[in-house]
C-alpha cells in the first residue's frame, strides 16, 4: 500500500501536470500565443525549461523504449530505463540526460540476449505548437559517445562463451550498432488530446509516426499503436501502462501474421524482477503469480479486448513460446529461419471502464 507521504508526492505531480496541461491548452486554444511562441526561440526554452524540463526524466522512468533494426522497423527488443538525471544549460539551452537500465532483444544468430546500458547525452531541445498537438524534439547538441553496454544471458549456448570471450564481438556491434544509432537519431514526442507518441529522429508537423491502428471517434487516451516481432520460444513486454484511476479500463486490439500466440496483463511491479532475471540468466518460465488477464490472439482477425483496472502501472507480455500461456507452437523444421515468427500489430488505449 502507498504511504501517505508517497500519496501526497504523487497527488503533487499530478497537480503540476494538471497545471500544465491547462498551461498548454491556452496556449493551443489562442492562433496569436501560438505564433508568438512559435517565432521565438528564446521564448519556447524558457518554457521548457521552466515548465517542461521537469516533465522528461520522470516519463523515461515510467516507459519502456522499443528496440528496432531500422527506424521504422518491427520491434526486435526493448530497454527500460531504471536510473535518471538531468542538467540544464541556459548558456547552450541544452539538456544533458544520463540514464540507465537494462533490457533484451532478439538476434538470429544468439537468439535472447539480456544486457544493461548507460549512456549520456546532451540535447538541445525544442518544440512548436500546433491546433492540434505539440511537437517536442530532442536532437543530439554533438554525437553521443559510445555507451556503456553490458551483456547479460545470452540465450545461445556457443555464442554465449564467444560473446564474453576477448573478441566481446556480439557486444560491440549490437551495444554499438543498435543503441548508439538510436541515441544518435534524437526523437521527437507528439501530445495532442489523443495521447502522446514517440518517434525516433525529428518529425516536423503534421507527420505522425506510422500507427497500424487508425484510432479516432472516442475519449480514449492512446498509450501504444505499435508492431513488433516475436519468433518462436521468445516473448515482449509492451508498456508500462499507467492507469490512473480505479474506474478506468485498459482496451487492446491486435492483428496478427503469423501462428496464434498468448497475450498476458500483469502488474508492473511483479515483472520488473522476473524480466531481470531471465535477462541475466534464470531460464524463461511463467511469472511468479497468475495474469490479471489473458487471452489467445488468433491469426487474421482483430480481437478487441477490455480490461477494467485499479490505478496502477501494468504491462503486455505477448508470448510465442510454450512457457508461459495456452498455445504450444507447433514445430516447423523451417523455425531457423523465422517460420513460426509471430508479426503483431497492437494497440491499447486507456479508458472509463465499461
Amino acid at each position: 500500500m502507498q504511504s501517505d507521504t508517497a500519496r501526497g508526492q504523487s497527488r503533487v505531480r499530478s497537480s503540476r501536470r494538471y497545471l500544465a496541461l491547462i498551461g498548454v491548452s491556452l496556449l493551443l486554444s489562442c492562433a496569436w500565443m501560438r505564433s508568438s511562441v512559435n517565432d521565438s526561440p528564446g521564448l519556447r526554452w524558457w518554457l521548457f525549461s521552466n515548465f517542461g524540463a521537469s516533465e522528461v526524466c520522470p516519463r523515461v522512468l515510467e516507459s519502456g523504449a522499443p528496440l528496432r533494426l531500422t527506424s521504422n522497423g518491427p520491434i526486435i527488443g526493448r530497454f527500460f530505463p531504471n536510473r535518471c538525471q538531468q542538467q540544464m544549460d541556459d548558456t547552450r539551452q541544452t539538456m544533458t540526460l544520463d540514464f540507465g537500465g537494462t533490457g533484451f532483444a532478439w538476434t538470429a544468430v544468439a537468439g535472447r540476449i539480456g544486457f544493461a546500458a548507460s549512456a549520456r547525452v546532451e540535447y538541445r531541445m525544442d518544440f512548436r505548437l500546433t491546433e492540434d498537438a505539440i511537437y517536442v524534439w530532442g536532437v543530439p547538441a554533438s554525437a553521443p559517445a559510445q555507451p556503456t553496454f553490458q551483456l547479460g544471458a545470452i540465450e545461445n549456448a556457443v555464442v554465449n562463451w564467444a560473446a564474453h570471450g576477448p573478441a566481446s564481438y556480439l557486444s560491440a556491434t549490437f551495444g554499438g550498432q543498435i543503441l548508439s544509432s538510436q541515441l544518435a537519431q534524437g526523437f521527437t514526442v507528439i501530445r495532442s488530446d489523443e495521447g502522446d507518441e514517440f518517434s525516433l529522429g525529428h518529425l516536423e508537423p503534421p507527420a505522425r509516426p506510422p500507427r497500424p491502428f487508425a484510432l479516432s471517434g472516442d475519449d480514449r487516451i492512446v498509450l501504444a499503436n505499435d508492431t513488433s516481432e516475436v519468433h518462436k520460444g521468445q516473448f515482449d513486454i509492451a508498456g508500462p501502462f499507467q492507469v490512473s484511476d480505479d474506474d478506468q479500463a485498459l482496451y487492446f486490439q491486435f492483428r496478427t501474421e503469423g501462428p496464434a500466440f498468448d497475450a498476458l496483463l500483469y502488474p508492473r511491479t511483479s515483472i520488473d524482477p522476473w524480466r531481470e532475471g531471465i535477462q541475466t540468466g534464470a531460464s524463461l518460465a511463467p511469472p511468479p503469480i497468475s495474469p490479471l488477464a489473458s487471452f489467445v490472439v488468433q491469426p487474421g482477425t482483430t480481437q478487441p479486448q477490455a480490461v477494467p483496472l485499479r490505478r496502477g502501472s501494468y504491462v503486455l507480455i505477448m508470448d510465442n513460446s510454450d512457457r508461459l500461456g495456452q498455445t504450444k507452437p507447433p514445430f516447423n523444421p523451417l523455425d531457423l529461419l523465422g517460420a513460426g515468427t509471430v508479426k503483431v500489430s497492437y494497440a491499447v488505449q486507456l479508458g472509463d471502464a465499461p
